[in-house]
């Protein structure tokens, strides 16, 4: 039997609610966590974090076996989340913490992040530039319970949320999913 040789991504697509059910159920997804991500604030609140003054964005830390799945088919799932050229947050939610952005943990992932999203620019499939930032990893505090899988706790109010957004519209016009 193989040992799990566990990684962590950090990926923020704006509202982590709805960024945690398309990782969930990946074979080699270990856990996926919501959270906060590359600020200066340390444990923030979801309040402090709406402010917009801690400097984190909303993010999922998930922890994965890369025995069993790779970083490059987790970067494709976080792609076809987004809208990787809105630089004013995602979809329904504005501001600067609903902004998207991959948190590379080491240089692989570097590359790995870089490299997708220059194929993502040159499939020519978004009219605009793609506007996702690329960070090093610095730090990642989990949300509150409440707001811990979410999609499970509260599916009516979820799918909602989700529909309401935009976020399923945008993804069926772009993906055809």
């Amino acid at each position: 039997m193989t040992q799990h040789l566990e990684k962590q991504a950090t990926f923020a697509g704006g509202c982590f609610w709805c960024m945690v059910s398309p990782f969930a159920n990946i074979d080699g997804v270990l856990s996926v966590v919501s959270g906060f991500a590359g600020g200066q604030v340390q444990n923030p609140t979801y309040e402090q974090v709406c402010t917009g003054n801690t400097g984190h964005v909303e993010a999922v830390q998930i922890t994965y076996d890369a025995n069993q799945v790779d970083y490059k088919t987790l970067l494709n799932i976080f792609w076809q989340q987004i809208d990787p050229t809105d630089a004013g947050g995602s979809f329904y939610d504005r501001g600067q913490h609903y902004t998207s952005a991959i948190f590379y943990h080491d240089k692989q992932q570097q590359s790995l992040a870089e490299q997708s999203k220059q194929d993502l620019e040159a499939s020519q499939r978004f009219a605009q530039p793609i506007v996702t930032a690329i960070k090093p990893y610095t730090n990642f505090y989990p949300a509150e319970e409440y707001h811990q899988h979410y999609h499970q706790k509260n599916p009516e109010h979820y799918q909602r949320y989700r529909i309401g957004s935009g976020r399923d519209t945008f993804i069926l016009k772009v993906w055809n999913k």
